[in-house]
């Protein structure tokens, strides 16, 4: 099961995206978003973000 942003709790400043280790998190629409085709499930992303907006 990929983790996924809560869009009312991200502040789309990009630390997700960078922590990920299989590029699975871009921008579209101004707005972070995980493709669940390419995301691995390790949780940087989720234990990166400082506004708990990753949940799994």
């Amino acid at each position: 099961m990929a983790y996924k942003i809560i869009a009312s709790k991200c502040t789309n400043c990009g630390a997700c995206e960078a922590a990920c280790p299989v590029s699975a998190i871009s921008e579209q629409g101004g707005k972070r978003v995980i493709d669940a085709g390419v995301c691995i499930d390790c949780g940087a992303c989720a234990s990166t973000c400082a506004f708990d907006a990753i949940e799994a």
